[in-house]
């Protein structure tokens, strides 16, 4: 029997974090995973500055042989719209390829790992956990994503939940397959819906080009999709009637007490698997890893008591940190449906509200600014 003070499940970002900052903190940490790294990961694969930062990353040692693309502006459009073209002075973002970036956090997290086993089974036994039979633990972290096991555990309903409904590729596109035009690396193509409720992306780093589209709620997303193929079959970025490798996932935006059980005896959820994307935008990257520092800041202040009421002050720095991210546009979605098209024309608008607030979050202070 293989034992450990914390089991991490899922070693995507907020995993790794979290096993990384238990492990500074000098406790025993195992991560397990189903999959083994370096792995795909359907994302659009884009960070900003602030999860550098976060995560203390060096852009230098980073970037060495792996694919870190400056973005320095947009295009913003409807769907079949013309496209706003919004400059900035300076780098907003940074396009990544996710296997790389989950490899390279998996690796620095320097914790103990089982990869390439998935979990079979939860047992609560003797004040902890007996996992898949031959794992025993006192704490478990589920960093799983959307569909956790250790979620499921705490009673999400998969499947039963408002969801965001992506599908994405990502693909090499060499000189026999150019897009016409060509999508500038550092300006990545941001395609609405009319009623601002999804959007698709366009997006190179490098030799790779990154397509997808997401959408709040499974109601009319094919047509939606379909609509989005139709761009890019015109733009020539994919070919007629071709698969081109797309591959689903979904994600809840977070919701304040109003989302997923976060916390129980012996159990909490960070990442993805507790339902924090960011609403408007859905950028999971920041708020996984940040909700992985405050869960492994609670975690050594419960000093091995990891009772429900121990691990609880964790979701109220979530509802903190979390809770006041709207995820609804301020509008009736009768009067978006009216005007959403047109609003997407307005340059101030594209700059001030869909850029700078909802993708680029630039009113929001960084997890460890000054009050």
């Amino acid at each position: 029997m293989e034992s450990c003070e914390v089991l991490v499940v899922g070693g995507g970002p907020a995993g790794s974090t979290c096993a990384g900052q238990l492990r500074q903190a000098g406790l025993d940490v195992l991560l397990l995973d189903s999959r083994v790294f370096p792995r795909e990961k359907p994302c659009a694969g884009w960070i900003t500055p602030a999860v550098l930062e976060t995560l203390a990353i060096d852009r230098d040692e980073y970037r060495c042989g792996r694919v870190f693309q400056e973005i320095r502006g947009f295009v913003t459009c409807a769907l079949h719209g013309a496209g706003v073209e919004t400059r900035y002075d300076r780098i907003v973002s940074y396009g990544i390829r996710r296997g790389e970036f989950d490899h390279y956090l998996l690796r620095r997290s320097s914790a103990r790992q089982v990869l390439g086993e998935p979990v079979t089974s939860l047992e609560r036994k003797g004040g902890g956990w007996i996992v898949n039979s031959r794992i025993r633990a006192r704490l478990l972290v589920g960093a799983g994503g959307h569909s956790c096991p250790v979620a499921r555990l705490l009673g999400a309903k998969v499947g039963a939940e408002e969801a965001v409904i992506a599908q994405s590729a990502e693909f090499a596109s060499p000189g026999d397959r150019q897009e016409t035009p060509p999508v500038r690396g550092d300006t990545p193509e941001l395609y609405f819906s009319r009623d601002l409720k999804g959007y698709g992306w366009v997006f190179r780093k490098g030799e790779f080009l990154n397509v997808g589209f997401g959408r709040l709620g499974r109601a009319d997303f094919g047509r939606h999709m379909a609509g989005f193929r139709e761009v890019l079959e015109r733009r020539g970025v994919v070919v007629p009637g071709s698969p081109d490798g797309f591959r689903g996932h979904a994600y809840l935006v977070c919701q304040g007490q109003k989302g997923r059980r976060r916390v129980d005896d012996g159990a909490l959820l960070v990442g993805d698997s507790a339902g924090l994307a960011l609403p408007l935008s859905g950028e999971g990257v920041l708020p996984a890893v940040e909700s992985a520092i405050l869960a492994a800041q609670t975690i050594v202040a419960a000093n091995g008591d990891y009772c429900r009421d121990k691990l609880e002050p964790y979701v109220t720095r979530l509802d903190d940190r979390f809770g006041r991210e709207s995820p609804e546009i301020p509008l009736p979605s009768g009067l978006l449906g009216l005007i959403g098209t047109g609003l997407l024309s307005i340059p101030p608008f594209v700059r001030h509200i869909v850029l700078d607030r909802w993708f680029l979050h630039r009113s929001r202070k960084g997890l460890f600014a000054s009050p």
